[in-house]
């Protein structure tokens, strides 16, 4: 898929000054992100297809940072995981003015017809029923912080208690099997959990983590009701108005 090129210098300014601050993106993000900016968008494509270990070996890093990097932008929507298999990933590059959690005041001023989103970063819609399933949970800081408080401030699989700068959502269903960023799909994890799930099933790392004895049989037990509960729409997140 071609676009227009975008100005490198622009796309770079606003990276520094809106995503990484915004994000507390590492080296190893900041590295992969501008990386895959560098194969697609500045390329003229939307997409890219690449693999972790050649991306790894491209950016003189090993596997798993570079795999963990992008299971990060991919969870705050900086970057869309459109295909995994053996090829490698298939993925969505977005811009920082694409990204919808950033609105045009965390970006610095531009000149010319750039687009943007003036989607608020904070605001969180009141709504229930129907219109409950359809919000993406990914879009904003605010959705995101509604499922870190559903989780009570522990990693929704092997329940150690979380600092801030170390969760990250995870996707029960992953992306790359049809997961959608539903409340009923996200749960708040510690990083160790999300990385050891990778593309595999919830139900599997829970019981990986029983036979690990970091969780007891009644433990275990009630983490596999919540999965049900969370895929029923049972454990809904609290939304507040605008």
């Amino acid at each position: 898929m071609k676009t227009q090129k975008p100005d490198a210098a622009r796309v770079w300014k606003q990276f520094t000054d809106s995503l990484i601050p915004r994000y507390r993106l590492s080296i190893a993000d900041r590295s992969v992100y501008w990386h895959l900016v560098r194969l697609s968008r500045l390329e003229g494509a939307v997409r890219v297809r690449v693999s972790i270990y050649s991306l790894a070996r491209d950016l003189g890093l090993t596997p798993n940072p570079v795999r963990n990097a992008i299971r990060k932008l991919a969870s705050f929507g900086i970057l869309r995981i459109l295909e995994r298999n053996r090829r490698g990933h298939a993925i969505e590059v977005r811009l920082p003015s694409e990204v919808r959690s950033v609105s045009p005041k965390h970006l610095p001023r531009q000149s010319g017809n750039v687009r943007s989103t003036s989607f608020a970063p904070h605001a969180i819609p009141a709504t229930a029923g129907s219109e409950l399933e359809e919000i993406d949970f990914l879009q904003t800081l605010s959705l995101r912080e509604t499922i870190h408080a559903l989780g009570g401030g522990r990693c929704f699989y092997c329940l150690r208690r979380l600092k801030r700068r170390l969760r990250c959502l995870d996707h029960v269903i992953p992306l790359a099997r049809r997961g959608r960023n539903s409340y009923r799909n996200l749960v708040s994890s510690c990083a160790e959990c999300n990385s050891v799930k990778g593309g595999g099933s919830a139900s599997s790392l829970l019981r990986r983590l029983y036979r690990e004895h970091r969780l007891t049989s009644s433990e275990l037990a009630a983490r596999l009701r919540a999965l049900k509960s969370l895929a029923a729409g049972k454990l809904r997140p609290s939304l507040g108005k605008p």
